[in-house]
């Protein structure tokens, strides 16, 4: 392996867990842009505001963490490494007020929200996403990266790394590649949109929660789960929460109330925790408590209505 272009040995002075933090940004087992060794390294594939990069984060003792970097945009990640793993996150005055949560608390109390700073990287894989089974969105996004991406720079290569299409790239894609990769037009205008202005879009990582909320979502084809999922991972925001999701709902009501919710019911339970209603989220999801399966899964479908999501 090449010296790394930049590293840094960073001591949170808590423990902190990689895998778990690092794996709120892994978009399914398959993400070309994400990679887990045989040691249990963590590999990245970055587009940086100086250049392409390629990180790799390992976790060396209980409370410290190894972090090296390769490419132009080496020096950028590596000063973002402790907001990656979510040193920027505030846990205070978070309260768990239910034994569920109190229990998934208690076992992961160092769990944080990590903030990549990087909006269009987290929005292209949201928008993907939008209205359809996780198995069609990851492949959907596979078959995007390889065909219109490229690879990660130092070992980047020898991991099998890529990264994702420039803006340039996305914005260039006719309508005709987009229906070979299974992207129907819903979902592959707002993401040429996107990439069209994908300057302006970055500088959303700048803004507060709210105006960074208000911004995405004045984006064709953008409604209130594309902006949390866009907010959780960009801006390490501990207050979204994916509302209009498949499963969110009703595995948060099974886990805190013994039954489904819909929107209305998961947006009244989890009020008292503002600012931390994605915690809760990713507590109830922690404490492992599933809603039981009746019936059959959400098939794949091949025509998707185009309301914003």
């Amino acid at each position: 392996m090449s010296e790394p272009d930049a590293s840094v040995v960073w001591r949170p002075g808590r423990p902190c867990p990689v895998a778990l933090i690092l794996g709120q940004q892994r978009r399914g087992p398959g993400d070309p842009t994400y990679r887990i060794d045989a040691r249990g390294r963590h590999w990245r594939g970055l587009r940086t505001p100086e250049g392409p990069a390629t990180l790799m984060v390992e976790s060396v003792a209980n409370d410290e963490v190894y972090a090296a970097a390769w490419g132009p945009g080496a020096g950028w990640v590596i000063a973002t490494v402790p907001a990656l793993l979510g040193d920027l996150d505030d846990v205070g005055g978070f309260e768990p007020r239910h034994a569920v949560i109190e229990r998934a608390w208690r076992r992961h109390r160092h769990h944080r929200i990590g903030r990549t700073g990087l909006v269009m990287e987290a929005l292209v894989p949201a928008i993907i996403e939008q209205k359809v089974t996780g198995q069609e969105a990851f492949a959907g996004f596979r078959a995007l990266v390889h065909r219109f991406g490229e690879r990660a720079p130092g070992p980047g290569g020898d991991q099998r790394l890529w990264l994702q299409p420039t803006p340039q790239a996305l914005a260039a894609v006719p309508s005709w590649e987009w229906l070979k990769l299974h992207i129907d037009p819903a979902r592959s205008r707002p993401i040429v949109q996107a990439a069209r202005v994908a300057d302006a879009i970055e500088r959303i990582a700048d803004c507060g929660p709210t105006e960074a909320d208000r911004r995405l979502r004045s984006l064709p084809g953008v409604g209130v789960w594309t902006s949390a999922e866009v907010r959780s991972r960009a801006l390490g925001d501990s207050d979204a929460v994916s509302f209009g999701d498949y499963h969110v709902a009703n595995h948060v009501g099974w886990a805190l109330l013994g039954h489904d919710l819909d929107d209305a019911g998961l947006a009244e339970l989890l009020e008292p925790w503002r600012p931390h209603r994605g915690r809760v989220v990713a507590m109830a999801a922690l404490a492992g408590s599933r809603r039981p399966r009746r019936g059959a899964r959400m098939a794949p479908r091949t025509h998707l209505p185009a309301a914003d999501r």
